[in-house]
């Protein structure tokens, strides 16, 4: 039987604890023992082998792990041959795969502790705990179950507990259960029901929420890891790593490429083994020779310097993220983000501001905006009547008591009295018994304090707001007479008025008036406002007993008005939702509040179509897989979420082939943060077990944000799209060369080193140039790229077949016929630098992905100018001056011209294949 289920003596006796003394020290000491301390426990630490481990297990990482083996067998056994063996290509793939893992273990490493900086955590939290009859303070973590605590306004709950007393406990558990309303606490109720949700446990406390009204007393049943808060924690750990969409296609390129090379490799084997038969040559040289020009052609097509250019520009790019607030902590996400078509968000407090706003406020007969309330009854009955208090800091508002109540001393601070005299006098008019306090105060944020006009004041009693009264009214002692002030639901304070204020006069409170007002508060209720009625009151009599004459004290008073208070949406985020809908993302509702006010939300995101289903979590939990499959895209809130339900759309929608990030800030978002493609958490409000979950964390806690974030991703993706075009036709150019010259019997083109030098220069700096292009204006007016879909487009396909074809016909133009005209010394050097500079110059085709001219965004990458310039220096000086390692000679100017301008063409080439396809489209 759960604790909920047991009066708070049962748990007492089970506990052993008598209320009045609480825990002894053998009894902490067994307890602890018994039950364990309260910290949850610490996952096993990543060990830096596992994180290498798991980065060479990254698809491409993998081939050239294998192509790195080959190569090693390969000149190992030329070495036992007594051959001339060449490991400078060995040494060239380890190299690359050396960086590639050191950059993601680096930049993971550098977000992790950017990670731990955000998220620490005070671990010296006091809490007041009654043990051996006294009440003393002792540390958070030292708590112990059995332990009897004593809470109130302000605290956080330091471990989940049964409550034993409770006086007006309200308890804030958005973070837990997704309810954006406190929770009303009673310690006498015991709960039948085995299966009561946890915001319906209005006997029990857990672990992380705040107390936002009145106080209590719990005994502790659960500590640490067997929290509420604990057990989702320990969830998270069991959670299978995911693969993301880029790590799905880089695996599918992978075997693409593999598939390729192995094909190419066996026709070139078929091929050589047919000429050594026909040439009647057949031996095991030359078998074995054949064999090894069919791995060096494998090993020519895996682009060696890929997977080090995905994880520089991933790591550059988490620099650039970090500045706009979203902290990167997984690599890919970087990229995976922008590939997201389904967010599923929390509500409160991620969609909306978790914090209770007063949004109308109807006075003097009309409703305004709060700061133009120009009542100062109503404003001191916000100010006096009340317990609460606010903290305003920088701009900052942080609610220290009922959150209803701090919504109005925050209206009271944005407020602007204009009032003057004469409606003093108009109310005078009317009999209003007007005392030197009844003169309309200069009231501003800036001119006087809440707790200026609460100080001023001689309250002479307080009746407290209760459950059977819903008001609170206090009474105000102003030596000539008592000013009474009251609030609470409109019902009641609208039954205890016979005069209301309209156009600045107090007149009777007819049943005609009293409708009218009616009919707005329902109009804002439906609108899922709660409703907050005011009154006030001017007596003579003075009474030894307050306590003893509410109900006479609460009669016969002048209705000033109500507010409308809720939670309302984050400014940002209606803009941020509608650029969401323009670029293919949609939005769905996860929440754990009710159905009524998500939906409220949902309409005024606009994301209500008339298709669209609105469901509480416990009409699909039940529902089958394949049922709800059917209709999982129409869904647009779920309310009263829980966090399995959360994890099971998340699935499905993956299993659906959509790209799904979820972004969250309490304990109940976890699992589906951590199992989403993409976990977004809050870094501000966000709870440490859900920032733990996530992938990326909002430093603003910012909606629009997570726009920056997919446009930035989606940059990302067009980024490796730029030099996967790239590398591949590099790639291509180099195969297929070594095939031609092999089936015309002709000397391989290239020597080891100058293939070195090509796969360094090529692989290096100006494909990282393509992986920093500026973001182009089209990425938030597309739709996202599908989980399914090829990183190599159609488009992407045909440039590198076209310009790699005729990149190689115009090379073996220059090996076999000569048509630079160069000398047989030179011969060498100007099919190395012509291939090198053709591939610069594809370089800038490459730029583009679709049929733009390359000149449209030509210096809109200028590091890729220069860089270009650079390499084309190290090319000029590697071929004058390094002619004993490269095998090159030097070249006169009229030949580097010639070459110049010969490779040049291939940008004339594409430009002119661009234009027939934009003419072909139009």
């Amino acid at each position: 039987m759960e604790f909920f289920q047991k009066s708070f003596k049962e748990t007492l006796e089970e506990f052993q604890v008598e209320p009045d003394k609480g825990l002894g020290e053998v009894q902490i000491r067994e307890n602890r023992e018994k039950h364990g301390s309260n910290e949850f426990s610490k996952g096993e630490k990543v060990t830096l082998l596992s994180k290498i481990l798991e980065a060479l297990k990254e698809p491409m990482i993998f081939i050239l792990i294998i192509a790195a083996l080959i190569t090693i067998g390969m000149n190992v056994y030329k070495t036992f041959q007594g051959l001339h063996a060449e490991f400078t290509e060995s040494i060239g793939i380890l190299v690359a795969i050396t960086l590639s893992v050191g950059i993601t273990i680096i930049m993971e490493g550098r977000s992790e502790k950017a990670f731990e900086t955000l998220n620490s955590i005070n671990d010296d939290v006091k809490v007041k705990v009654l043990r051996n009859g006294i009440i003393q303070y002792v540390g958070k973590k030292d708590l112990v179950v059995g332990d009897i605590i004593k809470i109130e306004t302000g605290d956080k709950i330091p471990a989940d507990g049964r409550l034993i007393d409770s006086l007006q406990l309200k308890i804030d558990e958005s973070m837990l259960t997704g309810e954006s309303i406190a929770v009303s606490k009673n310690f006498n109720e015991v709960l039948e029901d085995p299966k009561t949700s946890l915001s319906q446990r209005i006997n029990m406390v857990f672990s992380g929420t705040f107390v936002t009204y009145g106080q209590g007393t719990a005994i502790v049943t659960s500590v640490g890891d067997k929290t509420e808060m604990g057990s989702i924690a320990n969830e998270l750990k069991d959670t299978d790593s995911k693969s993301t969409p880029l790590q799905e296609k880089l695996d599918k390129l992978a075997r693409s490429i593999t598939t390729l090379g192995v094909i190419a490799a066996v026709l070139i084997f078929v091929y050589e083994i047919f000429k050594i038969y026909i040439s009647n040559t057949l031996s095991f040289d030359t078998i074995q020779s054949a064999f090894m020009t069919s791995v060096a052609l494998i090993v020519a097509a895996v682009p060696e310097g890929l997977p080090t250019i995905v994880a520089m520009t991933l790591a550059l790019n988490i620099i650039k993220m970090a500045r706009t607030n979203a902290l990167v902590r997984k690599l890919i996400a970087c990229e995976t983000v922008g590939c997201i078509n389904v967010i599923c968000s929390d509500k409160t407090g991620t969609l909306t501001k978790n914090q209770m706003t007063v949004i109308d406020v109807y006075s003097n007969g009309e409703i305004v905006e709060p700061k133009n309330l120009k009542n100062s009854f109503m404003i001191e009955n916000f100010t006096i009547n009340s317990t609460a208090d606010i903290n305003i800091k920088d701009g900052n508002v942080k609610f220290i008591g009922n959150p209803t109540e701090c919504s109005l001393l925050k209206a009271f601070s944005d407020t602007i009295c204009s009032m003057n005299p004469s409606n003093c006098k108009n109310l005078a008019e009317v009999s209003c018994t007007c005392t030197e306090k009844c003169t309309p105060i200069a009231i501003g944020g800036e001119n006087i304090s809440y707790t200026d006009i609460r100080n001023s004041y001689n309250i002479a009693f307080q009746y407290p707001f209760s459950s059977d009264k819903k008001s609170m009214t206090t009474v105000v002692d102003e030596t000539s007479a008592y000013k009474v002030y009251t609030k609470g639901s409109p019902e009641k304070i609208i039954s205890l008025c016979n005069r209301i204020i309209i156009n600045n006069r107090i007149e009777e409170f007819t049943d005609e008036l009293k409708i009218l007002v009616g009919d707005k508060i329902t109009k804002l209720q439906q609108e899922s406002k709660r409703i907050l009625a005011f009154a006030h009151n001017i007596i003579d009599t003075s009474y030894s007993e307050w306590d003893k004459v509410q109900d006479e004290v609460e009669s016969n008073m002048i209705f000033d008005g109500f507010v409308s208070i809720a939670d309302p949406l984050r400014d940002d985020v209606f803009d941020a939702v509608k650029k969401c809908k323009k670029s293919g993302i949609n939005l769905k509702m996860l929440t754990g509040d009710n159905i009524v006010t998500a939906t409220s939300i949902a309409k005024q995101l606009d994301i209500v179509k008339k298709d669209s289903i609105i469901v509480e979590a416990q009409e699909i939990d039940e529902m089958p897989d394949e049922k709800l499959l059917e209709i999982i895209d129409r869904i647009v809130v779920i309310a009263r979420s829980k966090p399995i339900t959360k994890m099971r759309i998340v699935n499905l929608l993956k299993k659906h082939g959509n790209v799904v990030a979820v972004t969250g800030d309490g304990i109940n978002d976890a699992p589906a943060l951590k199992n989403a493609d993409v976990g977004i958490a809050m870094g501000i409000t966000g709870t440490e077990v859900s920032k733990e979950a996530s992938d990326i964390i909002l430093l603003d806690d910012s909606f629009s944000t997570i726009v920056k974030s997919v446009e930035w991703g989606r940059g990302i993706y067009e980024n490796f799209q730029r030099f996967i075009q790239f590398q591949l036709t590099v790639n291509l150019v180099a195969v297929l060369t070594v095939f031609v010259c092999e089936i015309l019997s002709l000397p391989l083109p290239f020597t080891t080193m100058q293939l070195l030098w090509v796969n360094l220069i090529m692989d290096g700096p100006p494909a990282l140039s393509l992986g920093l292009e500026s973001l182009r204006k089209h990425l938030m007016n597309q739709e996202p790229v599908k989980r399914s879909a090829n990183i190599i487009t159609k488009n992407m396909l045909s440039t590198i077949i076209l310009n790699g074809t005729y990149i190689v016909i115009m090379m073996m133009l220059v090996i076999k016929g000569n048509i630079l005209g160069a000398s047989e010394a030179e011969h060498t050097s100007v099919i190395f630098t012509t291939f090198v500079m053709f591939q610069l110059f594809n370089a800038f085709n490459a730029r583009e992905l679709g049929n733009e001219s390359v000149f449209t965004n030509l210096l809109k990458n200028k590091s890729m100018v220069i860089i270009m310039i650079a390499t084309f220096a190290l090319q000029v000086l590697i071929t004058e001056f390094g002619g004993s390692l490269f095998k090159t000679a030097p070249l006169p100017l009229d030949m580097w011209m010639k070459v110049i301008a010969y490779s040049f063409s291939i940008v004339i080439f594409s430009e002119i294949i661009r234009l027939i396809k934009r003419l072909f489209k139009k």
